[in-house]
């Protein structure tokens, strides 16, 4: 297999490649702050996702989400609510050392009280609050995309299990 310099993002796309890993589970954070969402530009592909990442065996899922907004934003998460499960088979991901996962997504609202800390880390090139408006002109990968439009028009829904 190749090995590619930036992450590749795939959904919903019959021309991703097989996964060589075993199913990554991870979690992502929904930031808001009046009216706007946080979202990073990864380092790792210079496009834009939402802050989070993946959790240790032994790690509950809140306390990964904690730690990933954490190391990647330098805020605190006071409380979370799960806002979906995005489980589809067609989520993968092929990370430039050649591995290629299946993701398993547990997506989290994430409660911030002081945005005074925040600073971007080496796993981003840049951090930044958006108006829902402005998110559909964003290049975002193609595994973000599918959760930010759910969360946009799910109007009270919580906990689901989505593709």
């Amino acid at each position: 297999m190749p090995e590619t310099s930036r992450a590749e993002f795939f959904y919903r796309d019959p021309d991703a490649p097989r996964p060589n890993r075993p199913i990554g589970v991870g979690v992502l954070a929904i930031i808001g702050r009046d009216g706007t969402f946080l979202l990073e530009r990864r380092s790792d592909c210079g496009r834009w996702g939402l802050v989070g990442g993946g959790i240790d065996a032994a790690e509950p899922l809140e306390a990964a989400l904690r730690r990933e907004v954490l190391e990647e934003t330098g805020l605190e998460v006071v409380g979370q609510d799960l806002f979906a499960v995005f489980p589809g088979p067609s989520r993968i991901v092929r990370y430039p050392d050649g591995n290629v996962v299946r993701l398993v997504t547990f997506v989290y609202e994430a409660e911030i009280e002081d945005f005074g800390t925040l600073r971007r880390s080496e796993e981003s090139e840049e951090l930044r609050f958006f108006h829902p408006e402005e998110l559909s002109r964003l290049d975002v990968i193609e595994t973000a995309r599918p959760i930010l439009d759910a969360y946009l028009s799910a109007e009270g829904a919580r906990g689901l299990l989505l593709e």
